[in-house]
């Protein structure tokens, strides 16, 4: 059961890298030029610190998959990264009303994290 911990590794890695590609998939160099200093400089200070999240999530995964699996505190580890990604797919739905494939696949693939995180868990 612990390569399901490790599976969740390697989606927290991959969302870590996809946020490090913001600035260019988005155009963050022009688009947050627009915006107040301070509200630029919070979307970026944001996606940092989600990068970090992600990027601290896989190495626990990495380095300790039997303890998430096994132990209560990493079953509280797991369990509080499913309600992340759940809470972002419920955000995404909200805040997010841009009805386009990508949009579609990736509320998709927040609810993956939310199952893949919960399943060292339930089992």
């Amino acid at each position: 059961m612990a390569t399901s911990v490790l599976v969740c590794g390697i989606y927290s890695i991959a969302f870590a890298i996809f946020h490090m590609l913001f600035w260019k998939i988005f155009g963050w160099k022009k688009d947050l030029a627009k915006l107040r200093p301070e509200n630029r400089a919070i979307m970026q200070i944001l996606n940092l610190r989600l990068i970090y999240v992600f990027l601290f999530a896989g190495v626990m995964c990495f380095v300790f998959p039997e303890e998430l699996h096994t132990y209560a505190m990493g079953k509280t580890f797991m369990a509080g990264f499913s309600v992340f990604w759940l809470g972002r797919t419920v955000e995404q739905v909200v805040f997010l009303r841009v009805n386009h494939p990508a949009v579609h696949v990736l509320t998709a693939v927040f609810i993956l994290g939310s199952i893949l995180f919960a399943i060292p868990v339930l089992f």
